[in-house]
């Protein structure tokens, strides 16, 4: 039986893969994917599935799931996690360290849940992001103040057009908002693992959310109980339908359908009075997509089942069971078509779109 992609996305959305590999070791990763390149097979490289909107029609070529394992921290000791441990709040590795390197198909939120109990310090704003650490680095991905752009010591990766490894330290991955090199030429790099530097102590990096300070009963710039930090933004993030649940529809999405736009000063300045403007130091201004899709006229909820906006935040695109890509591309083209009308803002979606287009 082929493999259903929906069975492997948090959307639960995408057909069939014409040959699915699982990749359980860095080997087994690279080598499936010089050999579907050497072979001249379209390749899917699919990790946690978190940030992906894949065709009805399936992908016809190789998918190859990462599932590599495995945390080394700068002792030497190789170790891995017991995801069952995490959740029972036990300690489920012997091994710590300032700098860690972390195998690309290692769960994201066991990994914060890891570090905070070593407490190592910079990821804890982070928590209950679904998907696999591999791809954090892709996306630069980033919540209640904090980026994984700030922790990231270097990226090592398998360079398909070259045929060898390739590590980049920090600053030449060019980092930026929901962006890197690696997501600026999609498709020759395979992230096989990343290493982290982290800052030590049990209280957080400065807090830098407005949302999460209020929260957290602190002011910006204060630092929180990192443990603290954690259950204050799966609260947060669980009020939003952005930690995954199977029971809940409003998490069957791929988080934050659109970027918040960065537009220059003058499109900024034809934005509504009430509409938000965060300056950037280069010029630009950053607004808040959430806020213009709801002022836009598309409320908690909207569409038509089986696809919906999420009833607790317009941001997420939400299978209610049984949707199709088809119906998921469609309500995403009526959002940003009529934030467009709007207000001149042309919303960017930030899953990958595989087999379809917008």
């Amino acid at each position: 039986m082929p493999e259903l992609l929906a069975d492997h996305t948090t959307l639960r959305v995408g057909g069939p893969a014409k040959r699915w590999i699982e990749a359980t070791t860095t080997d087994e990763l690279v080598g499936a994917v010089a050999d579907a390149d050497a072979a001249g097979e379209p390749v899917l490289v699919l990790s946690g599935g978190s940030n992906v909107l894949v065709a009805d029609a399936g992908f016809d070529g190789t998918v190859v799931h990462v599932a590599t394992r495995g945390v080394r921290a700068d002792d030497g000791n190789f170790c891995e996690f017991d995801s069952d441990a995490v959740a029972d709040g036990a300690d489920p590795v012997s091994c710590g360290g300032i700098l860690v390197e972390v195998n690309a198909g290692e769960n994201w939120d066991d990994f914060v849940a890891w570090t905070i109990r070593r407490e190592l310090v910079g990821i804890e704003a982070l928590s209950g992001i679904p998907g696999s650490v591999g791809s954090t680095p892709i996306q630069n991905v980033g919540a209640y103040g904090q980026e994984v752009s700030q922790t990231i010591w270097s990226v090592r990766t398998w360079d398909r057009r070259l045929g060898e490894f390739k590590t980049f330290p920090n600053a030449d991955c060019h980092f930026a908002y929901r962006h890197s090199r690696f997501k600026a030429e999609p498709g020759r790099y395979v992230v096989v693992s990343v290493r982290f530097q982290f800052l030590q102590g049990d209280l957080s990096e400065r807090i830098r959310y407005a949302e999460l300070a209020r929260r957290l009963d602190v002011t910006i710039g204060q630092r929180a109980p990192s443990a603290q930090v954690r259950e204050t933004v799966l609260a947060l993030r669980r009020g939003k339908g952005m930690v995954l649940d199977a029971a809940d529809h409003d998490t069957w999405s791929a988080g934050s359908f659109f970027t918040n736009p960065i537009v220059d000063a003058d499109a900024a300045a034809l934005l509504p009075e009430g509409a938000p403007r965060f300056p950037l130091p280069d010029g630009t201004v950053k607004t808040s997509a959430a806020w213009l899709i709801d002022h836009a006229g598309f409320a908690k909820g909207h569409g038509t089942s089986p696809a919906t906006l999420s009833t607790k935040h317009t941001l997420a695109l939400t299978n209610r069971g049984g949707a199709s890509a088809d119906d998921l591309v469609a309500l995403a083209r009526e959002v940003r078509d009529g934030v467009r009308d709007r207000f001149g803002v042309t919303l960017v979606p930030e899953p990958v779109l595989v087999g379809l287009s917008l």
